[in-house]
């Protein structure tokens, strides 16, 4: 995506004025190669959790544990569901759905909405990083990921997903 792209995406996202934004109760799945450069990045391996599968843990208050002064400290690196934002995935018969989270939800549809240059370079990214984290996954752990429930979310597509 393009830098001037990106800074639009990111105030988009830091003008969330929700109490309870994305990175509340958020359990991002995470690759290996993700784990990897997290730690080489200095996030300790206490803030990754087991739980049916690999995730960063949560703090008391129920954000994200690398989520604080109003934004998440890892941004540039942050887990590829993540980079998705109010783009996510579900699995079904050999299809990836992707999903867009409704603007009550996020209020950064709104502004890709109102964007189509921006939802679709997002909408691309997205994809990408969630075609990469789905190779990526071992099948249990995606498995256990494919249980959680995405409420108010809208079907923006289907992409056939190859063996």
């Amino acid at each position: 995506m393009e830098d001037d792209l990106c800074e639009a995406l990111s105030r988009a996202c830091e003008g969330c004025h929700q109490q309870k934004c994305c990175c509340f109760e958020a359990r991002p799945p995470l690759s290996q190669e993700r784990i990897d450069i997290l730690m080489k990045n200095g996030v300790p391996g206490e803030a990754i959790e087991f739980k049916g599968y690999r995730r960063l843990r949560l703090k008391p208050d129920g954000y994200c544990l690398l989520f604080g002064d109003g934004k998440c400290s890892i941004h540039s690196i942050k887990p590829e569901t993540c980079v998705a934002g109010p783009f996510t995935f579900d699995i079904k018969e050999r299809m990836l759905q992707i999903f867009l989270k409704r603007e009550g939800i996020c209020p950064m549809v709104g502004f890709l909405k109102a964007n189509p240059k921006a939802y679709q370079a997002l909408f691309e990214t997205s994809v990408a990083m969630i075609m990469h984290l789905v190779e990526s996954i071992p099948a249990a752990e995606m498995a256990e990921i494919l249980k959680i429930d995405e409420p108010e979310t809208d079907l923006v597509a289907e992409i056939a997903i190859s063996s």
